[in-house]
């Protein structure tokens, strides 16, 4: 492996956000790459005080986004969406579609460049609207923003979307998103107005909230999504760029009430979970794929595992390779032996 490769794969690994407040070391290709910059960029804080930037946030800004425009998918485009675990770029990627859907923490840079490098445009998933008890920065949410229990999520809780730290928080996200290299975020969560989520959220919570996620996405150039939420699709169709949808053609709401993206030349994402799977029966598929609005929409049939299974309308089934936990960690391990194990802390 290229020295270049080792340190690109160890930063995949040191892009996600720092635990216990520890700050994380730099591998040395980064360290190198920012030093003729540092000045520049000492320079430009001091012209610019007032408005409180500060040198590594500027550098890294400019060194991990160049994006000079946003991408904005179009309806009926081909995708994937792989959440249980990271995608492996080792082997051939199946299947072959435009976007990917992939979790924000368990892919590194290297994997969202790869599929780029391949003319893919990826999508960063992450849970906007609830505390995670097993992501590295659980710690910084304060208990007066968690509500309740997700009844089928142990771990998982309803959080305040108005208050500051939870956006301050989630901002750190989007950024590290853009850090990445995602063209668009995928956050998750965000109609806990219709749940029992014990904090009292409305429906002007998640209107605002996405307002709020939108302006933090245009920072880096990046779209952003409305995961379900139907409610408040007329309210927010003018912010959000795409819909990812779940189970329309099973709930009350059905699949007309997203039709409006459609209408605005804006994909609807949807995941269907029909009885069965892997084996579904042709008649299921059929009745699934051909619900009552959906006609446009880019649909894909999953498990509630959101491994890499997945059938499409068309009848064509494919498994995308993933990378189990621990081979992941050993990749990391390896790749921090090989390259970054000289590395002062910074």
């Amino acid at each position: 492996m290229a020295d270049s490769e080792k340190a690109e794969l160890v930063l995949g690994k040191l892009e996600k956000p720092n635990e216990g407040g520890k700050r994380q070391r730099w591998p040395i290709w980064i360290k190198l790459a920012i030093t003729s910059a540092v000045v520049l960029a000492v320079i430009a804080t001091t012209r610019h005080c007032g408005k409180g930037g500060n040198e590594i946030n500027s550098i890294t800004r400019r060194s991990s986004d160049r994006r000079d425009s946003t991408w904005r998918p179009a309806p009926g485009a081909e995708w994937q969406i792989l959440l249980n675990n990271p995608l492996d770029m080792s082997v051939d990627l199946s299947p072959n579609v435009d976007i990917y859907d992939l979790d924000l923490y368990e892919n590194p840079a290297e994997t969202v460049n790869a599929l780029k490098a391949k003319g893919k445009h990826v999508i960063c998933y992450f849970s906007a609207g609830t505390y995670e008890s097993w992501r590295s920065d659980a710690a910084e949410f304060k208990e007066e923003d968690k509500g309740n229990i997700l009844p089928d999520w142990k771990g998982e809780q309803w959080l305040r979307l108005s208050s500051p730290g939870v956006r301050k928080i989630m901002a750190e996200r989007v950024k590290l998103a853009a850090s990445k290299g995602c063209e668009a975020i995928d956050p998750d969560n965000v109609d806990g107005y219709n749940n029992d989520n014990g904090i009292g959220l409305t429906e002007s919570d998640s209107i605002s909230f996405l307002s709020f996620l939108k302006e933090e996405a245009s920072k880096y150039n990046m779209a952003l999504g409305l995961k379900n939420a139907g409610e408040i699709v007329p309210n927010v169709l003018g912010i959000v760029d795409f819909c990812v949808q779940e189970s329309c053609a099973a709930n009350s709401q059905g699949c007309t009430a997203f039709t409006p993206f459609i209408d605005a030349g804006k994909p609807v994402f949807r995941i269907e979970y029909p009885p069965g799977i892997p084996s579904i029966a042709p008649e299921d598929a059929q009745n699934v794929c051909g619900a009552q609005g959906a006609q446009g929409f880019s649909t894909v049939l999953k498990n509630l595992d959101l491994n890499g299974w997945v059938q499409y309308c068309n009848g064509q089934v494919f498994n995308s390779n993933e990378i189990k936990v621990g081979k992941l960690a050993d990749k990391y391990a390896a790749a921090e032996v090989d390259g970054g194990g000289d590395d002062a802390d910074s």
